[in-house]
This record gives structure tokens, sequence and C-alpha cells, in this order.
């Protein structure tokens, strides 16, 4: 039965509004910073197929990977063997994840005693074991290093906590009370969304909701291709590089390559350097959310997101290369670092034929991890820091502001400093970094962080030394740095990916970068 408009409509804002109200309860009830202020995590709904039906609108990279983690689960488990009440944990970037400490959950939803829908949410953990507390380890040259792997597995069955599965888990972190409380709490946001799913079958019945859901794919899709009708009958190509691996100073290089083939587009990343030693390999799944996000900010933002949205979209990627490594790669900055380059290539082509296109975001996360394990309260703590967007053709750049791969909100101070032993001395917009031009790019943030007790500081950040690009003659934004001011005064210059001891009185300082600039200034 083909369904009006206004039906769709319905149940289309109904789905999406079950997962924002599961982001709702994981925040409330989770028991981090990270979680609770940062709003570090991201939910969705999968039908029985695996396929993307709606989703909150929380952290692009990873709402685009969790397709890759649906077909992973349904891969190793048969679909009779889901029972209501089971759950699947999962982190492992080599079976669908990002990086570990991005820990999946997944919940079978049965409607009519029939599986129907998964609900699934992500949240990034401020440690899951590995060399470094915060489990983002700047230096890292192998998986092992960033945490503890976590296939798919049962941590619930009909309900019942698989407390062996739980005790290893905990047994591996350094804070396990706040980790144990995330997992409530990304459970509590599944059981909310089953509960809303199986409300909305009561006022729709399972196969109403199953043809809706079908026919808003299908809409999706045709929306899509209509888009694709503006997409040049021409080759763009587009490269550009990350700093260093982490370990060696030589440059990264990330190439794409785009056109359109009947009713499709292929996008290629042959050319793209070869797998790294340090961490800046970026799995599968990572590369698909770049794409999708991209293709998705280009699209009319009242089409439903869903996997129908995507099924004209191809993308090749080099085996063993930076963007699908062999395990056991490190890759923990290929989620946050690496993937803010892939979508900086991917505009930079896409601006090729499309003046609408904005110059370079700044083009990193600029992630930091503090943490010890010494004393009578261990801790750990994870950030990511704003900076400034491009300039666009109708607009300046935004200040002081996440963007692209990342949606995250900042930790208050008077949160941090209540929680943590830091003092947070510095937290201001970085005045003229945004690049000039026509229209001026955002300016990015100073932070510095004076630390209260000794403290192991992890970095992972970019644009050091290649700057955010300017557009249509518009000039670059300014580059980052990093730095520690030691507690004689002494400044000493660091490196975008480092791991570092400081102590009691020393004060961590970061520049994040500002957005490149658009068209020449007259």
């Amino acid at each position: 039965m083909k369904l009006d408009f206004i039906s769709l409509s319905v149940i289309q804002k109904a789905l999406e509004n079950i997962a924002e109200e599961m982001g709702i309860v994981l925040r409330r009830a989770s028991f981090s910073a990270n979680c609770k202020e940062r709003l570090d995590f991201s939910c969705a709904i999968f039908n029985s197929e695996g396929e993307l039906v709606a989703q909150a609108e929380h952290i692009p990279v990873h709402l685009g990977a969790m397709f890759s983690s649906m077909d992973t689960v349904l891969a190793q488990y048969n679909v009779n063997s889901f029972n209501p009440g089971d759950i699947i944990i999962l982190n492992s970037p080599f079976s669908g994840g990002t990086h570990l400490p991005d820990i999946s959950f997944i919940l079978p939803v049965f409607i009519e005693n029939k599986l129907t829908f998964f609900v699934t949410n992500r949240a990034h953990h401020s440690d899951i074991g590995g060399s470094t507390p915060g489990s983002m380890p700047g230096t890292s040259t192998e998986i092992y290093q960033e945490g503890l792997i976590i296939p798919p597995v049962k941590l619930y069955s009909k309900g019942v906590e698989n407390e062996d599965i739980l005790n290893l888990i905990l047994s591996n972190v350094r804070v396990k009370e706040e980790r144990l409380g995330d997992f409530r709490a990304q459970r509590a946001a599944l059981i909310r969304g089953e509960d809303r799913l199986t409300e909305l079958a009561t006022d729709y019945d399972r196969d109403f909701l199953l043809n809706s859901v079908t026919q808003l794919m299908e809409l999706s899709e045709h929306s899509f291709r209509s888009h694709l009708g503006n997409f040049p009958d021409k080759t763009l190509k587009f490269c550009d590089y990350l700093d260093s691996n982490g370990i060696t100073e030589n440059p990264v290089k990330i190439q794409v390559t785009m056109n359109k083939i009947n009713d499709k587009v292929n996008v290629s990343f042959e050319g793209t350097d070869k797998q790294q030693i340090g961490n800046v390999n970026c799995p599968k799944s990572v590369v698909y959310s770049c794409v999708y996000y991209v293709f998705r900010v280009l699209t009319d933002p009242s089409i439903m997101t869903n996997a129908g949205l995507f099924r004209n979209i191809e993308i090749g990627i080099p085996v063993g290369s930076l963007l699908d490594p062999k395990f056991p790669a490190a890759v923990s900055s290929g989620n946050v670092e690496t993937s803010q380059r892939i979508v900086d290539v991917l505009l930079g082509a896409l601006a090729q034929s499309f003046s609408e296109i904005p110059a370079a975001s700044q083009g990193t996360m600029n992630n930091i991890s503090l943490g010890s394990t010494k004393g009578n309260t261990p801790f750990t703590y994870y950030e990511t820091l704003g900076g400034g967007t491009g300039a666009g053709k109708f607009y300046k750049g935004t200040s002081a502001i996440h963007s692209h791969m990342t949606n995250t909100l900042n930790t208050p101070i008077e949160a941090f400093e209540l929680i943590f032993p830091f003092r947070v001395k510095k937290y201001a917009i970085r005045k003229n970094s945004g690049g000039s031009g026509k229209n001026t790019g955002g300016d990015g943030i100073e932070k510095e962080i004076e630390c209260l007790v000794d403290t192991t500081v992890s970095i992972q950040s970019e644009r050091r030394t290649f700057s955010p690009y300017g557009i249509y003659g518009g000039q670059p934004g300014a580059k980052g740095a990093n730095s520690v001011r030691k507690r004689n005064g002494e400044v000493i210059n660091l490196p975008g990916r480092i791991i570092t001891k400081l102590s009691s009185g020393d004060t961590l300082m970061i520049k994040t970068p500002g957005g490149g600039g658009y068209g020449k200034r007259k």
C-alpha cells in the first residue's frame, strides 16, 4: 500500500524522536563528564536486515560507522539466535567500530514476537585500558597499546547480564565505577528505544511500520538521485596531507577522485598512502562515515537520513592503505584526526564545481587525554577542543566550535574543576586566527590547563604543520600549537602527537587552528 506524504512524515518524525529520546536518557543516566557534559555518544535505529532506519543528530563519525557494526553482528549471529533482552557489545575497529574507546551496544526489538528492529548506541568512554590513561596514546604503533579489544559478544542474554564478560572488561579499565555507570546508561537508552518502538507498534501494526520504513528509504534514495542531477559530468580530484603519522615527521597523503556514473557517484581513494606505523590509520567504517556525512550535508536537510540516502554512493578504498589498514594497526587517531582530513579532501574536490563549498575548517579535534592512577582517587579525562570553521560564499566562519565529524559540547569549566584536579587558567577565542578573505574564517581557541597533581597527558592533534586551506583566493587559517609552561616559567613546545608527564604546577597550553577564508579580499 502506497502511503501519502503526511503519513510518512508522521512515521519519520516518530522514529527520529525515538532516537533523540534514547540520547536524552543516555545523557541523564551517564556517570562520565564525557557523556553527561560533552554528549560524546550517538543513537540510531536499524531494521532487521541491518539497514539504517533513523538516527538522532549526534556524532557524524559514530553514525556512519554503525552500518559496519550491524553488518558484522549480523554476519556473526544467526538472526534466529536473537532473543528479547539480548544486548551485543563491541568496540573493535576491525569489526565495524571506530576506535577502542567508542563502545557500541545493540539490542534487538521484537514486535508481534518477530525481530523487527535493532536499537543501538555508541559512546566514547574516557578509558578502556591500554598504555595510557584515556586510551588515546599519542604515539601508539599497534592497537594493543590502545586498549581492550571487544569483538561482538552478548553482554546480556534474555535480559540477564553476563557477569564474566563484564568483570573481564572492568578488570582492564582504570576507573571501573565510571565505566559501569556509562554501560548502565547505554543499556537504559536501548530499553527506552525498545519501549517507544513497541508503543509505536500499538498505534501502527508491524506490517504498516515496515511498509512505511521501506517507502521512506525509497523516498530518500529518490531524493538523493535527484540531487545527483547537479553533479558535474567530469572527474573531480583533490589531495591533502596529515602533518605526520605520529612516529616519523613525513606527511601522509590522502587523495580522492570522484565522478558520476549513470545514477551513482563513485568515490575512490586510490593514490592514498599506504598503512602507517603510527595511529593515523583509519578503519573503513570511519571512511564510510566521512563520505556519507559530506553527501548528507550537500542534500536537502528535510530528507530523512536512512539507508536509502546512501544507496547510490560507491566507495573504493585500497586494501592495506591508510584508509583500510590491516590488523593490528594502530587506529586511535584515525577516527578523530584522519576523519577530519578525509572531509577536507572530499570538500576540496567538490569545490572545483560547487562554489557554495566552504573553505577548510580547523581539520582536527585537538584530542587531550589526562589521567593518573596514583593517589586515593584515580581519574581519566578526555576532551576535544573546537576551533574555527571555514568561511563560505555567503558567510564568515564560526569561531570556537566543533565541526564536521565531531558534534560534541565542551565541558564547562565549573564542572571540570569540580570533578578533576585541574585549574583552567585561560579559555578564550584565539583572535585573528581565521584566514582572511572576502569572508574570513572562524577563529580557534586558546586553552590553558594547570595540573594540580602529577598527570599523564596524551595529545592527538593535527593542522600543526599544514594550515587549513582557504578557497577561491581566501587565505589559510592559522595552524594550531601545543606547549607546556613548566612551573618555573620555562615554555616547551610540543608536537601534534605526544605522551608526556606533567608535574603539579605545570600548565598545558593548546591553541587550536582557525578556519580558512573564502574569496579574495577587496
